[in-house]
């Protein structure tokens, strides 16, 4: 196989990683949003997680959808072009969901106090 086969199927193999995992967190997005929704309904505790998850969840539709668009892509340049932004936001959209855990986590042991 020669080396630009191998990159373009490395490419393709990290498109589809973003693409499946894209997919699967806008589904653990929503979950969680569900889940934070019930604790403040009942626990009292008022936080601005639930806003950020969803927001959250759209970046991860972004990517899911950017990192389609390049695997449907038929020229190597602009399928490069677009994985490489699929990349950032999916980056950028988990570094956000980890502050959001934080945020979470000081919430609740905020209200336990």
């Amino acid at each position: 196989m020669a080396n630009s086969d191998r990159k373009n199927h490395l490419e393709e193999d990290i498109c589809s990683h973003i693409f499946t995992v894209s997919s699967a967190m806008v589904g653990v997005c929503l979950t969680v949003i569900g889940l934070i929704r019930v604790v403040i309904t009942f626990g009292k505790i008022d936080t601005l997680a639930d806003d950020l998850l969803a927001a959250d969840a759209f970046l991860f539709l972004v990517a899911c959808v950017l990192s389609y668009w390049a695997l449907r892509t038929r020229s190597i340049g602009r399928m490069h072009r677009v994985e490489r932004i699929a990349d950032a936001i999916f980056i950028f959209a988990m570094i956000v969901m980890t502050g959001v855990c934080a945020l979470i986590t000081y919430a609740i042991s905020a209200s336990v106090k």
